[in-house]
């Protein structure tokens, strides 16, 4: 007996409202048959050309092709060409591939798993033909299924696609959303530790779980990847391919017909008398010599007849990558080494290298790395080299991400244009060295907050960055208990100070970054450069700071609920400021970097050695924007400012060309081996807050990454003033304001 699969409408009586039952008499389902053909991939491949490359910037594999051929000719039968049917499968593969996170190449095991793809469509045709089911999309069906299989050793984005309409349009509820909405803070600790692969060429995911205490092993993977990083992008510089792109700004003068060509170190040994170009490691020996090192081997530097390119354009020092382009020596003996001059790979090689020219490694823009420098007509994303594909951050890949990104931005600011009349600046606010046991900064802190609280409620900062130091000495690993109690109440009257202005702590971000004599890293430093990255203040400290936010918050009238509340964040250092996803990457770094350069910077020519550059030197490099404008004047003040402004340049240059906040040798600047990812600029953030208290404030643009340095809070010039940098984070641009109080 058949039992009705109707639940009764009626539970007294127990019959269906509308009956209807199985009968005999209704004809069983029918399913259109599928005669399959043996289709060859070279006649399928127009087809995967046209649909994959052209409509959806993705490249595909011999095998990829191949295990299509056979799903097509398996399903589609020989309707595969004349009613159109392949070309369907292959689009919806496609995008399936796209929402999985798939690389720009299609093969299995590339970021996606393409058996998993066409077994789920498999289920999904009828005829050659997809059907969605009664109630789910097969978009939806493909992009919840897939997730398992996704290939973790390689970096890619799985896009959601709760929240995307079929074609990439995102639906309005999102478009409409509040940018603090979009506003991530990223701790070091939380930014994907990524290795490059030297042979595969692409970023994988570290397999070996984190450790404050790893092997000693990962004291060398960390050189040998930044390694890996340096040398990949170098060798995608033009300079390295053809002679168009040389530049005596950029890289050593040396004029070769087929461009660059770098020379292992290993492969210098027998080629006496030869001139080579190298890229290693600055290091000093045991016996106090300079010498370079790469995977190959080390030797010794000799750069008494070197000089630096572009002239004084950029500080040197041990634990630095440099190009140096010189001649090799051979001799039988290396001073204060027991290898000899045929010691082979892995070791010393005898002789020396006499540089003639030296170096850091080109930087390579960001829109480069990522390939996104040329755009098609329609706006997508060129499909043509870059890093595109790799989440770096965590919070989406460009190409992945990056087109609905600037959707959101761009009606979000539309929206505000027809609602008050006039555009929207997203603007953040950034203030450095600020002292709580200084007299003047809580003064200070007044006047930035109550200029800010006059302005229109669009008007105002997004976020507030407070960095540290937020004490001028680390009092807490000599008084104890004592100490914590007093770097308390530091906060406690920053709270109080926060608390008069409500407005400001309803409708923007808080972040709080830390410095050298902040707990607890200055318990053990003692004041002293602690190791990178280091965490956040702990709670302990701050729970008056978050209170004044959750009462601030309280009384605010949040009828548009599209706008979140206000926030205290406290966050490690270094950190990432994201808005709009991968659009606007901003780095954070609280560290003296300009005073450890001069320090330890290496000088060449006659005084070559390792001793300190004099900074008040003028800089020949050409950079995108300047601090300061030009001037024809000899003014003593004009002279100054190009000083000031050269010293800003040295510095922005040497670290951006390093590609790593931290490019130091370990024992002048502890680095937790495990956690370097955090410390790296590969690809360039979009903008880079380097925090050092000892360099005057400056904006300065280069290679298209905006860096900007907020100097001191509260000037040590005997004048009652403050100066921060406002930074518009649409237009990548900060500047220097100051105000007197």
């Amino acid at each position: 007996m058949d039992i009705d699969p109707v639940p009764s409408s009626s539970p007294g009586f127990g019959t269906p409202l509308h009956a209807f039952r199985k009968t005999r008499s209704n004809p069983p389902s029918t399913r259109t048959s599928i005669l399959p053909i043996l289709l060859p991939p070279s006649t399928l491949r127009p087809v995967a050309f046209r649909t994959f490359t052209r409509k959806h910037n993705l490249t595909i594999s011999s095998s990829a092709l191949q295990t299509l051929a056979s799903f097509v000719g398996k399903n589609c039968g020989s309707g595969w060409r004349e009613e159109g049917l392949a070309e369907r499968v292959l689009d919806e593969v496609a995008k399936s591939w796209r929402r999985a996170g798939g690389g720009v190449i299609v093969d299995e095991g590339k970021g996606a798993s393409l058996k998993a793809i066409l077994q789920v469509l498999e289920g999904n045709m009828s005829g050659g033909r997809l059907v969605a089911g009664k109630n789910t999309p097969i978009h939806e069906v493909t992009s919840s299924k897939l997730s398992p299989n996704l290939d973790s050793n390689l970096i890619s984005e799985t896009v959601p696609g709760a929240n995307t309409r079929e074609g990439g349009e995102s639906e309005e509820g999102d478009l409409i959303l509040h940018p603090r909405r979009w506003l991530k803070v990223i701790e070091a600790f939380d930014i994907p530790r990524l290795t490059y692969h030297g042979d595969m060429k692409h970023f994988e995911i570290a397999k070996s779980k984190p450790s404050l205490f790893p092997a000693p092993s990962h004291k060398t993977a960390l050189f040998r990847d930044r390694y890996n990083i340096v040398h990949q992008r170098l060798l995608r510089s033009e300079s390295f391919q053809t002679s168009s792109g040389l530049s005596s700004h950029s890289l050593p003068s040396r004029t070769l017909s087929t461009g660059y060509k770098l020379t292992p170190i290993a492969n210098l040994l027998g080629r006496s008398g030869t001139s080579h170009l190298i890229l290693g490691l600055l290091s000093v020996s045991p016996t106090g010599e300079l010498s370079l090192s790469d995977q190959t081997g080390s030797i010794v530097l000799d750069l008494g007849h070197a000089r630096i390119v572009p002239e004084d354009g950029s500080w040197l020092v041990p634990g630095m990558f440099a190009l140096v382009d010189g001649i090799y020596e051979q001799e039988g003996h290396v001073k204060g080494s027991s290898l000899g001059g045929n010691s082979g790979v892995g070791g010393a090689i005898g002789g020396r290298f006499i540089g003639i020219s030296i170096c850091g490694p080109p930087c390579e823009r960001r829109d480069i790395t990522l390939g996104t420098r040329h755009r098609q007509s329609n706006s997508e994303i060129s499909s043509s080299g870059g890093l595109g594909w790799v989440d770096f951050l965590g919070v989406g890949s460009e190409r992945a991400r990056g087109p609905r990104m600037r959707q959101i931005q761009a009606q979000y600011l539309q929206t505000v244009h027809n609602n008050d009349g006039h555009g929207r600046r997203l603007k953040i606010a950034i203030m450095s060295e600020v002292n709580l046991d200084s007299i003047g900064t809580l003064e200070a802190l007044k006047t930035v907050f109550n200029y800010y609280s006059k302005l229109n409620v669009t008007d105002i900062p997004v976020a507030f960055v407070l960095i540290g130091n937020f004490v001028q000495e680390a009092i807490i690993n000599s008084s104890g208990q004592a100490g914590s109690i007093v770097y308390k109440e530091y906060f406690d009257a920053l709270s109080l100070t926060l608390s008069e202005f409500p407005l400001l702590l309803q409708q923007s971000t808080f972040v709080f970054v830390p410095g050298d004599n902040d707990p607890w890293s200055s318990a053990f430093s003692t004041g002293a450069a602690s190791t990178v990255p280091r965490h956040a203040i702990p709670e302990l400290f701050t729970t008056r700071v978050k209170r004044v936010f959750a009462t601030a918050n309280a009384h605010a009238d949040r009828s548009k609920m599209s706008e979140p509340p206000g926030e205290a964040i406290w966050t490690s250092n270094p950190a990432r400021l994201t808005l709009f996803g991968p659009l606007h990457d901003i780095a954070i770094f609280r560290d003296d970097i300009s005073s450890r350069l001069r320090r330890t910077s290496i000088k060449v020519g006659s005084d070559a050695g390792l001793k300190t550059i004099d900074p008040d030197e003028n800089s020949g490099l050409d950079f995108e924007d300047q601090s300061a404008p030009r001037t024809q004047h000899t003014s003593p003040e004009s002279n100054a400012m190009k000083s000031i402004t050269a010293i800003a340049r040295k510095l922005v240059k040497t670290i951006l060309d390093q590609g790593i906040l931290s490019p130091f040798p370990l024992p002048m600047r502890p680095v937790l081996w495990d956690y370097v990812s955090s410390l790296q600029l590969y690809p360039l953030p979009t903008a880079l807050i380097l925090a050092d208290s000892e360099s005057v404030p400056f904006c300065i643009t280069y290679e298209g990454c905006h860096v900007m340095n907020p100097g001191r809070l509260f000037p040590e010039n005997g004048l009652s003033s403050v100066q921060w940098i406002e930074y518009d984070v649409l237009r990548n641009r900060g500047r220097v304001r100051e105000e007197r109080f």
